[in-house]
């Protein structure tokens, strides 16, 4: 199934046509990856009641929230285990061989490198991007 063409952060693109380009495969799967990492999820507060509100209005529990690390201390396993249950969730990852996922403390944030097999293609994908004030 093809979607937009949508890079995190960046706008939709045209394609040579002059449509709106369509993504699928192993890009789409990359795209929905890096979105949901970098997608904050509703923060409970005390009550209940979303301390925090997420990213997205209608799913408030999508996302696994990177961009709120930055500017907390920097605990490696707990990223890295954040990120290992985020990125399972999305149906391009192939759980077997298990991702593997690197974060290293960088000024002002993490830097993350993930391995993982596509679970249609089974081939390998890799995606490094900073999280960083």
């Amino acid at each position: 199934m093809s979607d937009l063409y949508h890079y995190w952060s960046g706008d939709l693109s045209a394609s040579a046509s002059g449509d709106l380009l369509g993504v699928d495969g192993t890009e789409l799967g990359q795209q929905r990856v890096l979105r949901r990492l970098l997608t904050n999820p509703s923060a409970p507060g005390q009550n209940g009641a979303p301390d925090l509100p997420g990213d997205y209005l209608f799913h408030l529990d999508y996302g696994a929230g990177l961009p709120r690390q930055v500017g907390e201390v920097v605990d490696v396993s707990k990223i890295r285990a954040l990120i290992r249950g985020q990125i399972l969730r999305e149906s391009a990852v192939a759980r077997s061989p298990a991702p593997q996922i690197d974060v290293v403390p960088i000024t002002g944030g993490v830097s993350v490198s993930i391995r993982y097999n596509d679970a249609q293609t089974k081939k390998p994908v890799y995606l490094a991007f900073d999280v960083n004030k």
